[in-house]
């Protein structure tokens, strides 16, 4: 079965020469049959040619001269995905790499499974390292999420996600959200296909600031998911 792993890269070049590095050691370690696809978001830096002049096997970089949003990136690298199963998850490697053959495993113990999602919800230390006032706004954000949404997940937001081929090919057509927001509409389509999604434990490894601003980008949040849950309702599939 074939592996294929996503990573949205925006401005990257601080990282990503040894994230590829990592990621392409751990592939090789650990698959047979895989590929990784680095997808660049309209990045300034080089950090796209940086991960080209590498030449390491099985990697690939696709991309777009404008920033479009982390969720077109995501998009474009799904759907360009020749895997049994694909993954998507940071280039900043948050979840670590064991998460990715856990993932595969994940799948192979339930075959009915068409989505995995990680949660830091479900480990007792999956946000270690976080201030007790980033926990709790986190947990407060996800939650009010997940109610104006009308499912229910401990952690909508994980940038750790993972589908069998054919959810990608249901799902991600029908993707229209660029940025933040982009994680709900894919859980939304799933929902709506009565997929099953399989939430699975993880621990945040490596911690980067919060681009988002919560107050603010939570209202924006509400108001993308509940035009997504409007649009998606009224779809036809």
């Amino acid at each position: 079965m074939k592996f294929s792993l996503c990573i949205p890269m925006y401005n990257e070049i601080s990282i990503i020469r040894d994230t590829a590095r990592t990621l392409s050691d751990y592939m090789q370690k650990n698959f047979e049959d895989y590929e990784i696809i680095f997808s660049n978001d309209g990045s300034r830096d080089g950090c796209d040619r940086a991960v080209e002049e590498m030449n390491l096997p099985c990697v690939s970089v696709i991309g777009y001269p404008d920033n479009r949003g982390k969720g077109y990136a995501v998009r474009k690298a799904m759907l360009a995905a020749k895997g049994d199963i694909v993954m998507f998850t940071d280039a900043d490697l948050a979840y670590g790499t064991d998460v990715i053959k856990r993932v595969y495993d994940t799948f192979a113990q339930n075959p009915d499974a068409d989505m995995v999602i990680g949660s830091r919800n479900l480990s007792k230390d999956g946000y270690e390292g976080y201030t007790a006032i980033r926990r709790i706004a986190s947990k407060a954000y996800i939650k009010v999420l997940c109610i104006v949404g009308g499912f229910r997940l401990s952690d909508s937001q994980c940038g750790c996600k993972a589908f069998r081929a054919d959810a990608v090919k249901k799902i991600f057509p029908k993707c229209e959200v660029d940025r933040f927001a982009f994680d709900f509409e894919c859980i939304l389509w799933a929902v709506k296909y009565g997929m099953k999604i399989v939430e699975m434990p993880v621990k945040i490894i490596n911690h980067r600031e919060s681009t988002i601003h919560m107050f603010r980008d939570t209202l924006k949040m509400l108001k993308d998911l509940m035009s997504m849950r409007k649009r998606i309702k009224k779809a036809e599939v």
